[in-house]
């Protein structure tokens, strides 16, 4: 199975200037985990993750004056929609991470994060549980 039959086509992509609280309703309103920051001025992508701002809060930065550009995390390691699931896996396991920003040539077309991966590979190991019994 493939990155782009996991991945979520629900990308929240924000700006650096975005506060934290923010991006919180605006990731909790889509129900994803992670936002995809799009800095125009420096022509550069990061991800900002529901962990990201879960640091922040619990050492007491106020989420209303801090901004995503701030936490931000800039050196991403992005799939490619024809990456295998074992590939993305892999990668989110070797970089200590829960999310993959997907593109194409275009830009981000996605979102792969451990959550899909499990509910694709969950049904599979079933069946294959079943006709091993």
């Amino acid at each position: 199975m493939l990155v782009r039959d996991a991945m979520s086509t629900v990308v929240l992509t924000i700006g650096p200037t975005h506060t934290l609280r923010q991006a919180a309703r605006l990731m909790a309103a889509r129900r994803v985990g992670a936002a995809v920051v799009l800095d125009t001025d420096a022509d550069n992508l990061g991800i900002l993750t529901e962990r990201d701002i879960l640091i922040s809060v619990g050492t007491g930065q106020d989420p209303d004056l801090e901004t995503a550009g701030t936490h931000t995390t800039t050196d991403v390691v992005f799939a490619a929609p024809s990456w295998t699931l074992e590939e993305a896996a892999e990668a989110m396991s070797h970089g200590g991470f829960r999310h993959l920003i997907v593109l194409d040539g275009t830009g981000p077309v996605g979102i792969v994060s451990v959550r899909d991966i499990i509910r694709c590979w969950a049904p599979v190991r079933r069946h294959q549980t079943t006709l091993v019994s």
